[in-house]
């Protein structure tokens, strides 16, 4: 299921070092000539792709990028210091696009793939390059260029890694806001996701998984029925599905059936999708306590005949969080 991940960053290229304008100075040799040397180049900045990284998810906190400045040269010839490029790591298919021109810089699709953002100053000149016949003691040197300087737009079509599948008002847009930074829009009625929600779960820098909201399916779908038939489709590129289901439904409706009536759903528009790795998650278990929630829950386990792992969780109190995202990202091999 692909999905548009965005960011927005600033990167600017060091500025060349300045030439010097440097002479012999030596005892007993009055009359040295020039010898002032080159300033260093800038550093430049690169987007390097990284099979390792599958979302722009880090960007949101480094946002400006920066590379040091050349050193100025020196005298006895002495070239100064270029400075050290930088290399910002980003996801394979990730496309850069210039905001202040609106033209593509370019993209990145392999591994190990760098791309240029913005080229380092070159070095100045020292005085030793303007020597000549007739002017034998110059004092021209020249200054460093600046860098490059761009506010750079990065996009990036994700491929989600986990799906959330069940009944309108199962907790699907709770749950993500709970374990993502995304805000769907969250009610007590059903149909408030009107439009796939991606969130993106940061287990540490460099580590996170993207999943998905899935508007709600209700019986009929795989015939066009409801607002979530057009998204069945999706759930197919995804790799881990999450069958939500409230412990009580809302409507009075039972729980078992609610996730017997959506597997039939997926069975009538690809059978395939009912040999995909599908949890079950037993959503709003503060809703009941003790040993009416144990019950409640022991039960659609049971009548189901669930073999694959299941949860029980509430993603307003956060009992059971912890452990559904750690088993997720074992299941991905993000661990």
């Amino acid at each position: 299921m692909k999905f548009v991940d965005e960011a927005r960053i600033e990167v600017r290229a060091g500025r060349g070092g300045h030439g010097s304008a440097s002479f012999r100075r030596e005892k007993y040799i009055p009359r040295g000539g020039p010898d002032g040397g080159d300033g260093g180049d800038g550093g430049s900045v690169w987007l390097e792709a990284d099979a390792g990284l599958n979302t722009l998810v880090d960007f949101r906190h480094a946002r400006a990028f920066k590379a040091g400045n050349g050193q100025p040269g020196q005298g006895r010839q002495r070239t100064g210091k270029s400075a050290e490029d930088i290399v910002i790591r980003v996801p394979l298919g990730t496309i850069v696009r210039n905001i202040e021109t609106d033209e593509i810089i370019g993209d990145v699709t392999q591994p190990g793939q760098r791309l240029l953002v913005a080229r380092g100053g070159t070095g100045g000149k020292g005085n030793i390059h303007f020597k000549s016949s007739v002017n034998r003691t110059p004092r021209q040197f020249t200054e460093g260029t600046p860098g490059e300087e761009r506010a750079l737009h990065l996009e990036l079509k994700v491929l989600a890694d986990v799906g959330l599948l069940g009944f309108p008002n199962a907790g699907k847009s709770t749950l993500i806001s709970a374990v993502s930074k995304a805000r769907p829009k969250v009610a007590d009625y059903p149909f408030t996701t009107l439009h796939p929600n991606l969130g993106v779960v940061s287990l540490e820098p460099g580590r996170s998984f993207v999943i998905a909201d899935i508007p709600g399916i209700i019986e009929g779908a795989a015939e066009g029925a409801g607002l979530g038939h057009q998204f069945l489709k999706h759930l197919q590129r995804t790799g881990l599905l999450l069958h939500l289901v409230e412990v009580q439904p809302i409507d009075g409706s039972d729980p078992v059936e609610q996730v017997r009536t959506l597997e039939r759903e997926l069975e009538r528009f690809d059978p395939e999708l009912l040999t995909k790795p599908r949890w079950l998650v037993i959503t709003k278990t503060d809703q009941l306590a003790g040993p009416e929630l144990e019950l409640a829950r022991d039960r659609i386990v049971a009548e189901l005949q669930w073999q694959e792992p299941w949860f029980a969780i509430s993603s307003v109190s956060g009992a059971g969080l912890k452990s559904l995202v750690s088993r997720i990202a074992e299941a991905l091999g993000r661990t």
